[in-house]
């Protein structure tokens, strides 16, 4: 039940960020072998993911190449999935003093303001994707093949 529990969340949550504030666009490009962080050491503020939200979403746009009708959509779609302020996970220690029941409503709570956003997300991308030509939809699917898949790198979970 508790693994179940953790992949539940963890592939809501891969959903959710995921596709709002990283997969406006792209595939990162993997950096130069010189210029790969060390392991563990990515860099996570929140200027930085916007610049790479940024540029990824401008990498699309130029790949749609959007006529004007669709640009206006495209604008439209942009703002819909601009990243929402997550509520603040409780700390670990915050979570131990609370009961059983507390800490599952405290959970609940997280995952369902993670399904609100989602559906918001979801409403975003059929209004956009209902614009765009078949090939159009095609680039927009191989953009974001893969995306929402949670990854295990080595060991189980």
């Amino acid at each position: 039940m508790k693994r179940t529990h953790k992949s539940l969340i963890s592939a809501m949550l891969a959903v959710g960020v995921g596709i709002g504030s990283v997969s406006l666009a792209a595939h990162a490009q993997q950096p130069a072998a010189g210029n790969a962080p060390a392991a563990g050491n990515h860099e996570r503020s929140p200027e930085k993911m916007r610049e790479r939200m940024e540029k990824r979403q401008a990498e699309l746009r130029e790949k749609l190449n959007l006529n004007a009708n669709q640009d206006t959509a495209w604008k439209a779609y942009v703002a819909r999935m601009r990243p929402a302020d997550m509520p603040q996970r409780p700390s670990r220690a915050e979570m131990e003093t609370l009961s059983v029941p507390e800490r599952m409503e405290k959970r609940l709570a997280f995952m369902k303001h993670a399904e609100q956003r989602m559906t918001e997300r979801l409403a975003a991308t059929r209004d956009f994707y209902a614009v765009l030509s078949p090939e159009q939809q095609k680039i927009f699917n191989d953009e974001f093949k893969g995306h929402g898949r949670h990854r295990h790198h080595g060991g189980t979970r």
